[in-house]
């Protein structure tokens, strides 16, 4: 029974089973799965994988598939009959030719010139399948210098018109891939550390911590992601470079043609749905310190808790090797008329002996809290201090939104033209002026909190002396949009 939300999925959720062959997954979701599993990893690196030999064009003879799942059965322990059912004693000759047909009928293997010289090849879409899930199992540490190097030479690409939709999607899917290791780092060391601590002995504890936890679950350059050289800490200009794309409509109109073209000829509404998707992966990139602070917590909490294991198990350590080999040497000098009773004087277990019972102190039940009447005059005043408080906040929402009406239908407007009727324009000139400022400050982190602030619009401080205005004096400077920015 066919189930609509999927079929109509916009982004082709349902075409996994379109690609490839139903049973494909039969052979991975049985008794057996661990050793064809490795049937299928052995033939894709000596075979079918990138890394193989060229294959020939029309194949490789069915004789010779099967001599590598014999030379590979060989190494392994004895199949559960439940998937190859044949009978015990049986040559491994047969057994491979059973297993080569299970490979056959699940669509791992396609056979080219069925009635006479079998040749056997993979599917591309399963092989680039099965390419996936051996680069998915055999992933280590990721380096964030490499992904942010290439997302911001794609934008850049995009920028210079040399790159189409190929660059700004590619880009998308890196930032989307990145934000989602280091999103899912701090959850795969929270498991890590729970498997450690059951019933593993030192020995192991060390192993296991050291090679797991940093080689394989680590960041590949986490030391160096806080340092003014990595490329991390360029991403103000990636995040710049992004709203430009957002904003201009050259390149806006030249990307939403290519998304139509090439990804959704005829539909230009998914063209330009599928345009702003990959342009709000990319700027989910703000979001990455916070995902690298909680990746610090998550770090140092299993390091303390490493530490204080191994330093639990160092304390508890006895040289029961040399009480052993004491107790011996005594036992051969003295013998065992000589050596003092282990148990102490008195009786073992007497009623005096037995610990007392547990007094339970009965607490006093809790008063009852007063409830607090809120008079008229009260609630009346709270009311004012909100709304007063309310017209002084500044949001980057607000500011846009009272900066786009003053500019209204005009391109650039200097802080002269803007109207000052309420306390809420007073505060939203102050902000400007303030921005104004920050933007031509040499520190990056000032220049990047005023960009996050004018969104849309652009404000920039004029080289004037200050002029004393009706209620408030700044610099004077000027409101501009992205469009006359772009021109």
């Amino acid at each position: 029974m066919a189930i609509p939300e999927l079929n109509n999925s916009p982004f082709g959720a349902s075409l996994l089973f379109s690609r490839l062959p139903d049973r494909l997954f039969a052979p991975l979701a049985s008794a057996n799965r661990h050793r064809y599993w490795a049937l299928l990893c052995r033939l894709h690196d000596k075979r079918f994988g990138p890394d193989a030999p060229i294959p020939p064009s029309k194949g490789f003879p069915q004789k010779t598939i099967v001599q590598d799942i014999i030379d590979a059965i060989e190494l392994q322990d004895a199949w559960d009959r439940e998937d190859v059912d044949v009978a015990e004693g049986t040559s491994i000759e047969i057994r491979a030719y059973a297993i080569f047909n299970r490979f056959h009928e699940c669509g791992w293997f396609r056979i080219e010139q069925p009635r006479f010289d079998k040749r056997v090849t993979m599917q591309p879409a399963v092989s680039q399948f099965l390419t996936q899930l051996i680069s998915f199992a055999e992933t280590g540490p990721v380096f964030v210098s490499g992904k942010i190097r290439s997302i911001n030479i794609n934008l850049q690409l995009v920028i210079e018109g040399t790159g189409a939709g190929d660059s700004l999607a590619e880009a998308a899917e890196q930032a989307r891939n990145l934000l989602e290791h280091v999103r899912n780092t701090g959850t795969n060391i929270r498991d890590l550390m729970e498997s450690l601590n059951q019933n593993t002995i030192t020995s192991q504890y060390v192993q296991k911590f050291f090679s797991n936890y940093i080689e394989s679950v680590f960041i590949g350059d986490y030391r160096e992601l806080r340092t003014s050289e990595h490329p991390l800490s360029k991403r103000a200009q990636i995040l710049a470079t992004i709203e430009t794309i957002r904003d201009d409509e050259a390149h806006r109109n030249r990307l939403i043609t290519w998304y139509e073209n090439k990804r959704s000829p005829g539909d230009s509404v998914k063209a330009e749905r599928l345009f702003e998707r990959d342009l709000n992966r990319l700027s989910e990139l703000q979001r990455i310190d916070e995902y690298l602070d909680r990746l610090d917590d998550e770090i140092r909490r299993a390091n303390k808790r490493a530490l204080a294991f191994l330093d639990y198990r160092l304390r508890s350590i006895r040289q029961t090797d040399v009480m052993v080999r004491h107790a011996i040497e005594t036992i051969l000098e003295n013998g065992i008329p000589e050596m003092s009773d282990p148990f102490a004087s008195n009786e073992m277990m007497s009623e005096d002996r037995l610990a007392e019972p547990r007094t339970i102190t009965e607490r006093a039940a809790p008063s009852m809290l007063r409830k607090v009447v809120v008079s008229d005059e009260q609630q009346a005043r709270h009311n004012v201090a909100v709304r007063a408080r309310n017209n002084r906040t500044v949001t980057s929402l607000g500011l846009s939104e009272y900066a786009m009406k003053q500019l209204s239908t005009k391109e650039l407007i200097t802080s002269n033209d803007l109207d000052l009727k309420s306390v809420s324009d007073v505060r939203m000139y102050q902000t400007l002026s303030i921005l104004s400022l920050k933007m031509r400050s040499k520190s990056k982190k000032m220049r990047l909190d005023a960009l996050t602030m004018t969104r849309g619009f652009r404000v920039s401080m004029s080289n004037e002396p200050e002029i004393a205005n009706e209620f408030i004096s700044s610099v004077p400077f000027s409101l501009q949009t992205r469009k006359a920015i772009n021109k």
